[in-house]
């Protein structure tokens, strides 16, 4: 295999040849399905188990005015409040602050009464909303990761910590069988390519809340998601928070923004082999950039940030004895 190959072996929309001969065990389309299948079992579930509808009182403060919301408990969510606003607030919200301290995703059923505001990337402090925005970009990296691969290659997502703007890119750690793996440009820039087609999909991210039994049924082929379960479930009621894009599902604390048409400019920077003692394959970081759509910034700027985020972002490194103790509600307090 000439050098050529192997470089561009890896990726389904760069080669046309074999490259690596590694099979996976379930190919991916038959996975996604698996899970996808679990997953809407669940949501059906839970839904038609809400029993007798009660309603609901949803205090909106914000633009254009204070008003109160009727909603029905367990149903409503954030975003069928916002609706009722208009399009440019139910299409701006990143997600929804209840009571003055808790961060709530967009498309989770609100339980009880309570205030709502709706945040948004140009209120006065978005640190918050930064933080959602970061976390969702790990997410859908791993999304396109998962199918941007070819077939023959071994891959398992691993996990990606809490976001962190400082650290200049958002990164999602992934164990693939291929030994010394340097990304070329133009495989970077198919990723990126990726990522941008994910996005204008306009997809909807949809969360769930399941028992810990399920979810070890719906990662059962992951044995880095199965392993970290029992801890994630401990720490959060036995239960745990479910996200879901198109077919791809994963684990997160959350919340997430409520769809991919949030992001506007997104690059794929640079891939890293990282040092670990993780059992098995090398794991490497794949780390990205990227600008909500409601923001613009020059192109000369734009290209510093892509600069910082090729810099092997200083994230916890996952170990093979390491304890996954984040927590992985769908509450997140906005301090955090």
């Amino acid at each position: 295999m000439n050098s050529l190959s192997r470089t561009w072996g890896p990726l389904k929309s760069l080669s046309r040849s074999a490259g690596y001969i590694i099979k996976r065990n379930v190919s991916s389309t038959e996975e996604y399905q698996r899970q996808g299948e679990i997953f809407a079992y669940e949501q059906k579930k839970q839904t038609e188990s809400v029993g007798r509808i009660e309603k609901i009182e949803v205090r909106y403060e914000g633009q254009p005015e204070n008003c109160i919301f009727t909603m029905n408990k367990n149903i409503s969510t954030p975003y069928d409040c916002a609706k009722h606003l208009g399009d440019k607030f139910r299409d701006r919200s990143a997600v929804a602050l209840l009571d003055g301290k808790t961060l709530w995703h967009m498309h989770k059923p609100l339980p009880n009464s309570c205030t709502l505001e709706l945040l948004h990337y140009h209120i006065q402090n978005p640190s918050a909303v930064n933080k959602v925005f970061w976390r969702t970009c790990s997410f859908l990296l791993g999304a396109v990761a998962s199918d941007a691969f070819k077939t023959n290659i071994g891959l398992h997502l691993h996990s990606f910590p809490s976001p962190s703007v400082k650290s200049g890119s958002f990164i999602y750690d992934i164990q693939l069988d291929l030994e010394n793996w340097q990304p070329t440009k133009p495989e970077l820039k198919v990723l990126s390519l990726e990522f941008i087609k994910l996005c204008q999909k306009e997809l909807p991210i949809e969360c769930l809340d399941v028992d810990k039994d399920m979810a070890l049924e719906i990662f059962k082929n992951n044995p880095h998601k199965t392993e970290q379960i029992p801890d994630i479930a401990a720490h959060n009621g036995e239960k745990v928070t479910l996200f879901k894009v198109g077919p791809h599902i994963d684990i997160s604390r959350g919340p997430m923004l409520p769809n991919t048409n949030h992001v506007g400019r997104v690059t794929v920077t640079n891939i890293l082999k990282l040092d670990t003692d993780i059992k098995g394959a090398p794991v490497y970081r794949f780390q990205g950039v990227a600008l909500p759509k409601f923001i613009t910034l020059n192109h000369f700027a734009y290209g510093l940030i892509e600069e910082r985020g090729r810099i092997l972002n200083s994230g916890r490194i996952p170990g093979d004895y390491d304890s996954l103790n984040e927590d992985n509600s769908f509450l997140a307090h906005a301090s955090q």
